[in-house]
């Protein structure tokens, strides 16, 4: 699986930044990992320089083997916060979709009786 980190020009995307992120993400992404082919996280400061209540978005997108894509979004006021968030959401999400593929395949309709 590929993970591919982003930022803008105002958050500061170091080495330590995009290790933490990747680590928190890919923890809790962990039981969806072998079903996924890549993650990409962006992350972004919507207020640059001035200060403010959830200023910083991260947004993950997951493209899930032989399924669309999926993006969801985090804000909150710190970077590592965000991306907390936005995994939780994406966990929820990956559980919702792919839960519901998975039920699908193991419980089939049964067959009409005429």
């Amino acid at each position: 699986m590929q993970f591919q980190f982003n930022t803008d020009s105002s958050v500061m995307g170091t080495r330590d930044v995009a290790q933490r992120i990747e680590a928190q993400v890919r923890q809790r992404l962990a039981r969806f990992a072998d079903r996924l082919t890549r993650i990409e996280v962006h992350v972004s400061d919507v207020n640059g320089r001035k200060h403010g209540a959830d200023d910083k978005h991260c947004t993950i997108e997951v493209r899930p083997r032989g399924a669309r894509p999926i993006g969801v979004t985090g804000k909150a006021a710190d970077v590592d916060a965000a991306a907390r968030i936005a995994a939780g959401t994406m966990a929820e999400r990956l559980g919702r979709v792919l839960g519901r593929a998975e039920r699908g395949r193991r419980n089939p309709s049964p067959d009409k009786v005429i």
